[in-house]
């Protein structure tokens, strides 16, 4: 290399050396600096995505298992709002994120060309902090400073916009700085406030947040729960929680939000742990929008910034818990039926799912279902819907398959919400990644029509029903089976569980990427929230 590098390539060399060695990118003309800097800089991987909707969601999921921030390249404004929903989700999530935005050349601004735009504007509503790039000398060290908001307290999503010019004038240095998360720690007269609250004679609960469900926390709350009868809850939609045999198992709050209502209402205190409290997902009418009952209070451990796994260790302490609580056993439960429905899937799941796998949950409706049938599978960690924006399931199974490129990674996708981002199947096999894609195919968006039901809106009955030819995804149905193999995923197609059981444990049991079409039979939408209430009612 030589020694005077542009702003592009110091600023490249300066992410690398702050521990930044993943970038997803799809980048434009504005960008293109950034791209010839690869060729020059060593120790950046580039992985390219077909939408910056993939790029965004790959960087969530490589955050989320990782721990540390990985890079999008962006182009300019337009390549953002592509990115936002999954940039959405991210900040939702707390994952540390770099995003790295062209803009034109500074001079070129003045001239409104058609893709100026606001993109700092834009850039605040979906991340945590935005910072635009002065000159090539500035670059190397806004880049950093961008990858240290990046790492602050559990994760932020942080975004630095580069003048197309500030990446090729020469740049004046280049900065190396290892950079480490920097945690708020939680005030001792704090968690000792909530020790007096957790000894009284109440119906006491605590909900879990971000990194209070990992291994390390879990066995802190575990050893809470074994000292003082506290139930221990968690997020309904966490950013990534360790379950499974071997794991003490916490209590999700229902997504449901009826039963949710019910589920919360026995409980005088609820602390919060690194978790917001209880809302619904939407308003319904004459359902409550706060789900903990009026009498319940809502006592603060930390908030959702702050040292969670640290505090749940010195609560612990001071409440002299040291007993470890049991664990979750083994289970296999049985497939309900021989055609394949949602309870029949997770069934497989908890039979041939190995130990260590990273599931990610995209299944909607279906994971009503899937998720109490596969509580006792072999360990693993589940990534979530943080954001409630849909189209983030294959590309968080891109990023995390390329974080942990030693584990499974199965993506439990709705049909649906699979079709927002499908160009994550052409980077997975670009990549050559061992992802198992399984499909849940219902030909239609099964949520929505489970929302049109509990929101009272009244709708025509058959098929002259306009509303309802909206939540259908039939007349064409969708063929995932050559969608996938023309991404260059190899496919096939289950409708029964002896199918699925087959071709999934074969999936389980060799390398590389696979898409499994789990065509599912079609169920009385009642009879399923019947079924749904049960399994979901504690």
């Amino acid at each position: 290399m030589n020694d005077k590098l542009n702003g592009a390539e110091a600023m490249l060399t300066s992410l690398v050396g702050a521990g930044v060695e993943v970038c997803f990118a799809n980048p434009g003309t504005s960008e293109m600096q950034m791209v010839a800097a690869l060729d020059r800089v060593d120790g950046m991987r580039p992985v390219l995505a077909l939408f910056e909707g993939v790029a965004s969601g790959a960087a969530d999921g490589y955050g989320r298992m990782a721990d540390k921030p990985a890079a999008t390249v962006l182009h300019m404004g337009p390549g953002l709002s592509n990115a936002m929903a999954n940039l959405h989700n991210a900040q939702r999530a707390q994952t540390p994120m770099v995003n790295l935005i062209g803009d034109h050349a500074s001079a070129h601004l003045q001239f409104d060309a058609p893709l100026t735009a606001d993109i700092k504007g834009q850039a605040k509503t979906v991340c945590h902090q935005v910072k635009t790039c002065k000159s090539a000398s500035n670059l190397p060290h806004d880049a950093i400073e961008i990858v240290q908001a990046a790492k602050t307290n559990e994760g932020q999503v942080c975004s630095l916009i580069i003048p197309a010019n500030t990446a090729w004038e020469d740049s004046a240095s280049v900065e190396v700085t290892p950079i480490q998360f920097a945690k708020k720690k939680v005030p001792l007269l704090r968690i000792q406030a909530i020790a007096d609250i957790l000894k009284n004679d109440q119906c006491n609960a605590m909900l879990l947040g971000g990194k209070a469900l990992r291994e390390e926390g879990l066995k802190a709350a575990g050893r809470i729960f074994k000292a003082t009868g506290t139930r221990i809850l968690n997020e309904t939609l966490p950013a990534r929680r360790k379950r499974g045999a071997g794991v003490f198992p916490t209590e999700t709050v229902p997504y449901l939000a009826e039963i949710a209502i019910q589920f919360l209402k026995p409980f005088d205190n609820i602390v919060l742990a690194g978790a917001k409290a209880p809302v619904g997902f939407f308003a319904y009418p004459n359902v409550p929008s706060q789900l903990h009952s009026e009498h319940t209070s809502l006592p603060l451990l930390c908030a959702i910034d702050e040292d969670i796994t640290d505090a749940l260790i010195t609560l612990a302490k001071i409440l002299n818990a040291t007993e470890d609580a049991d664990t979750q056993p083994r289970i296999t439960p049985p497939a309900p039926r021989n055609e394949l429905c949602p309870m029949g899937v997770g069934a497989i799941l908890a039979e041939c799912m190995p130990e260590n796998t990273i599931v990610v949950d995209e299944a909607n409706t279906a994971s009503l279902a899937i998720h109490p049938m596969t509580q006792g599978a072999a360990r693993h960690d589940i990534l979530g819907l943080t954001g409630g924006s849909i189209g983030i399931g294959l590309p968080m199974a891109l990023g995390a398959a390329i974080a942990c490129p030693d584990r499974k990674v199965i993506c439990l996708e709705g049909d649906g919400s699979g079709m927002y981002t499908p160009q994550a199947l052409w980077s997975i096999a670009r990549e050559n990644l061992d992802v198992t894609v399984v499909i849940l195919k219902n030909n239609s968006y099964a949520i929505l029509d489970l929302e049109l039901q509990r929101t009272g809106a009244k709708v025509a009955e058959g098929n002259a029903s306009k509303a309802r030819s909206l939540l259908s995804l039939e007349n064409p149905t969708l063929d995932w089976i050559k969608l996938s193999e023309g991404m260059g995923v190899p496919a096939t197609n289950a409708s029964t569980v002896a199918q699925f059981r087959h071709q999934f444990s074969q999936a389980m049991n060799t390398r590389g990427p696979r898409l499994i079409q789990a065509t599912l039979i079609k169920v009385d939408l009642a009879a399923a929230m019947a079924e749904l209430m049960k399994l979901q009612t504690p």
